[in-house]
């Protein structure tokens, strides 16, 4: 997985990707298309394995809080840099190359672009392996390896740093000061050596996403099936939703979708979900389940649908793909993304042996 290129022609494969990896979360990537394509006009940007960069100082980096508030307080497209260069002045250790914290909807866009932006390698792993809402879900912090110092930059010029807090406080910590101030914020992780994350991060992400794009692209209307091989994963069911049912909450928003599989011998698709989809019961048996991807798709176009873009009626097509390996290698890892992680009754409900498109076949080294 390593050595794949990334040019200004890959730009609108990497983004459905990352909406695949984003299991109907992680925020939309689509409006940083063009900013992408400018940011890769002049040369290719190589995907690093952290192998290659020995133990130079990688941050990790993306965007907390509310993404949908991007559309109304628009990114100057600094906050990042800004958190990255505020964190090297109080650690005194500047960056030699950054990777996504999240390389999942928009976050996975942004560290590109910072990355163009900082002048610095792109580090091909992030620390989800998918999308996920909270900063004490990052495999780092679940390995027990440092999350602070961490800087926020938001977007209309504030910086704050929190150093010498554990997981949870900088997940509670982090999630004031968006609520409180502009409603996001551009975040920089503490540097680690790049060979440390060859065991605390998932490997291979973007160049996952660019993979799913791909073969997405090469789709040309299918039949579910065609489209569940394609993608490597599985069909959960294909129909109308017929009931969306949102709930508001002191954290993150829940939604239970009701989905008729129109299909010969098909049930009813209950989906439960968060900021992203998290598990699947057909005709009330758990058939799917974070952390691997259950995603919606248009069923025309095949293209994943946000869980807040879901709406009554709507033609979809609900499959299963393979989650992060890292997740599901022990036990005391999966429970910080099963279900029940999630305040959800049920244990995981995993793909057996699924092959993901993730061999990169077809990417150019």
């Amino acid at each position: 997985m390593t050595g794949a290129r990334l040019a200004a022609s890959d730009v609108d494969a990497l983004v459905v990707g990352l909406m695949f990896l984003g299991s109907g979360g992680g925020g939309d990537p689509q409006p940083f298309r063009h900013a992408l394509r400018e940011a890769l006009a002049g040369a290719e940007m190589v995907l690093h394995d952290p192998a290659d960069l020995g133990d130079a100082p990688v941050v990790a980096v993306g965007m907390l809080g509310a993404t949908r508030v991007l559309t109304e307080k628009l990114p100057s497209g600094r906050e990042i840099t800004t958190a990255v260069r505020a964190l090297a002045r109080w650690t005194g250790v500047e960056p030699a190359a950054v990777m996504p914290y999240e390389a999942a909807g928009l976050n996975g866009a942004m560290a590109v672009a910072a990355a163009c932006e900082l002048g610095l390698p792109l580090v091909d792993a992030d620390l989800m392996g998918r999308a996920l809402p909270r900063l004490d879900q990052l495999t780092r912090a679940v390995a027990g390896g440092p999350v602070t110092p961490y800087a926020m930059a938001e977007p209309t010029g504030e910086i704050v740093l929190v150093d010498d807090a554990g997981p949870d406080a900088l997940e509670r910590l982090a999630r004031s000061v968006v609520a409180q101030g502009g409603g996001w914020a551009g975040g920089a992780l503490a540097p680690v050596p790049a060979t440390r994350t060859r065991t605390d991060s998932c490997v291979g992400t973007l160049a996952r996403a660019l993979c799913l794009g791909r073969a997405h692209a090469a789709l040309a209307r299918p039949t579910a099936d065609e489209v569940a091989a394609a993608l490597g994963g599985r069909v959960l069911a294909a129909g109308r939703t017929v009931e969306i049912a949102r709930q508001s909450s002191a954290s993150f928003g829940r939604a239970g979708i009701a989905v008729v599989d129109d299909r010969p011998a098909g049930g009813v698709l209950r989906v439960e979900a968060e900021n992203e989809y998290l598990l699947a019961l057909l005709d009330g048996e758990p058939v799917a389940s974070c952390p691997d991807l259950i995603c919606l798709l248009d069923r025309r176009t095949a293209t994943p649908i946000a869980v807040d873009g879901l709406r009554l009626g709507d033609d979809v097509l609900a499959v299963v793909l393979p989650g992060p390996p890292w997740w599901s290698a022990n036990a005391e890892r999966l429970r910080h993304v099963d279900p029940r992680a999630f305040g959800l009754d049920c244990d995981a409900v995993l793909l057996p042996g699924a092959t993901a498109p993730s061999d990169l076949a077809g990417i150019p080294a």
